[in-house]
């Protein structure tokens, strides 16, 4: 850890403690406990508070929005209400949010996992009139962002993924020849066979879902959290409250569909159990999500996003595996695959349910 990223987290859990212990009362408060410290995002949490630094680089204004949103009277019993902040001294280099705690999805408990309850919350969300004026949602941006990641990883000899066949020098791949590769790109990626497979992925999808124009106008209006998984779930009040979406950074309005599409990616990798993704599936209709039709096939309506968080998911993996010089594990590895099984078929077929 840093001397900066040190100070984020001692000034964060200063900041949770004192809103969490009651002045002028004798302290026996336990340590400040980190929950993550990432550049995007560091949180801290003290008794029944959590601070979190969000990214330096972020929009504050469209933050501020984001925050506000989870706040709206229209989305209580959908998302976790921010707590008020006091006003900092001087400005600070990375914006803060306080929020109440809540228990998460536990882990080392899979059969539990609340997967229609997280389906009834997105169909909610996604059935709400936005209440004012917000940004678009971030899931294409935080797709291209993880290509952008992954290609910066493995730039040369030395960071290619463990196992995998020698890189070669960008120059040595020309892009013509290399349907992956499109010709504004910087540099060629190396020759290994799963990277060329992200990035193939990547080509084939549409720009709006690279982050590269906006989303079509039927795709662009519904209230979208943006990066669905069960670590943006938490029941509250702890540990027994209803469940509710956490992690407003990537919110906005888009395509409700983008929502559904990693647990579609999952499922469609082998990764989700069929009954998990039905129960899923089936709780969003009942709740009448509109990101998919109410009966009959949802792969047209999920092709896309499902796609995108295939090539997301692998890019990331590999982008972690050459940073830290291991082959993928076993889930990486199915993700890596499925991003292979994509890249060679034309978008109706790519997403469909593994055999």
């Amino acid at each position: 850890m840093t001397t900066t990223q040190t100070s984020v987290v001692h000034d964060l859990g200063t900041l949770a403690h004192r809103l969490s212990h009651p002045a002028r009362t004798p302290c026996v408060c336990e340590p400040p406990q980190v929950l993550a410290d990432r550049p995007d995002g560091t949180v801290v949490r003290s008794g029944a508070i959590v601070a979190k630094a969000h990214a330096a680089d972020t929009d504050r204004e469209a933050l501020a929005a984001r925050i506000a949103l989870a706040g709206a009277p229209q989305l209580a019993g959908i998302l976790l209400p921010p707590l008020t902040a006091p006003e900092p001294a001087a400005p600070t280099a990375r914006p803060v949010t306080l929020w109440p705690l809540g228990a998460p999805v536990d882990p080392t408990d899979p059969g539990a996992a609340p997967w229609a309850e997280a389906a009834d919350l997105l169909a909610r969300l996604h059935r709400t009139e936005p209440p004012f004026p917000l940004p678009p949602m971030r899931g294409p941006a935080k797709a291209a962002r993880a290509v952008a990641r992954m290609r910066a990883a493995l730039q040369g000899d030395a960071t290619a993924v463990p196992g995998a066949p020698a890189a070669l020098s960008g120059d040595a791949i020309a892009p013509p020849r290399d349907p992956a590769v499109g010709p504004g790109d910087a540099t060629a990626p190396p020759r290994d066979p799963a990277v060329l497979s992200v990035l193939a992925g990547w080509r084939a999808l549409p720009a709006w879902a690279r982050g590269e124009a906006p989303a079509p106008a039927r795709r662009a209006g519904a209230l979208c959290h943006g990066d669905l998984h069960l670590g943006q779930l938490v029941r509250h009040p702890a540990p027994d409250g209803p469940w509710l979406l956490i992690d407003m950074d990537d919110a906005g309005v888009g395509d409700p569909a983008w929502d559904l599409g990693r647990p579609a990616a999952w499922y469609a990798a082998g990764l989700l159990a069929p009954e998990d993704w039905s129960a899923f599936l089936d709780a969003y209709r009942a709740a009448g999500g509109p990101a998919v039709p109410s009966d009959g096939d949802p792969w047209p309506a999920l092709d896309v996003p499902a796609r995108a968080l295939t090539v997301q998911t692998a890019a990331v993996a590999l982008a972690k595996c050459a940073a830290e010089q291991r082959d993928p594990d076993d889930h990486e590895q199915l993700m890596i695959e499925s991003c292979a099984r994509i890249a060679t078929l034309p978008p109706e077929l790519a997403t469909g349910p593994a055999s």
